[in-house]
């Protein structure tokens, strides 16, 4: 088992490549295995270098971002796509949710939380932090169909949860609310390797792709809101 995650950079800007490269490089764990700049040559590159996490801009010249998430993302299902957004959050960024991607992160976030948030969507957390999960939900729910708030449960709800088991229904609770793995083990005083199995159980009884998804469906559900 490899020790190092591998990381693809995906942005036109070269000076951001650079620059990112750079930063990664110098943290203990993180290699850059490659650069790509627009989502064709990213495609080829995940083909080519088997990365771990492809570090995703949305807009791009050609073959941007969403397309080349989702072509990644069913060429290789288990890499995990972190997609860059703008402070906005706008309708663009959230495609990249349906196409399959593990998270977003903001442009401006600090270096920590990049390596932070590299680092969860590698262990099979999804980086949906509270600061933007209001966002995420408001611009990202109306296209999914999602339930609001204040409307009663959703017609589904009772069915859907009751494919769960209690202890499956508090650590979806959890998801929703944006907790990782760590957190939700902490709270539930359980093993990180527990939670990571009832999550993956949790996923699959609502066909579910990832934990994004997930932070969708709960708030479809009622669960959270």
């Amino acid at each position: 088992m490899r020790d190092e995650i591998r990381v693809l950079l995906v942005d036109d800007q070269e000076l951001v490549r650079y620059g990112l490269r750079l930063m990664l490089d110098a943290r203990p764990g993180l290699v850059v295995v490659g650069e790509a700049g627009d989502g064709a040559e990213a495609i080829d590159a995940v083909a080519r270098l088997q990365p771990d996490v492809v570090l995703m801009d949305v807009r791009m010249p050609g073959v941007g971002g969403i397309e080349a998430t989702r072509r990644i993302t069913e060429l290789r299902p288990d890499a995990r796509v972190l997609v860059l957004t703008t402070y906005d959050l706008d309708d663009h960024a959230f495609g990249a949710l349906s196409a399959g991607a593990s998270g977003f992160l903001l442009k401006d976030a600090r270096p920590d939380d990049l390596v932070a948030a590299i680092r969860a969507v590698h262990a099979g957390d999804a980086v949906v932090s509270p600061r933007i999960t209001a966002r995420l939900i408001e611009v990202a729910a109306p296209h999914l169909g999602a339930h609001r708030p204040g409307d009663g449960r959703a017609p589904d709800a009772d069915a859907a949860l009751g494919e769960l088991t209690p202890r499956e229904r508090e650590i979806f609770l959890l998801i929703g609310r944006g907790a990782t793995n760590g957190e939700i083990a902490a709270s539930l005083f359980l093993s990180e390797s527990t939670v990571k199995a009832n999550v993956g159980r949790v996923l699959s009884k609502l066909h579910l792709r990832n934990r994004v998804e997930a932070v969708i469906r709960a708030y479809e559900l009622g669960v959270v809101g």
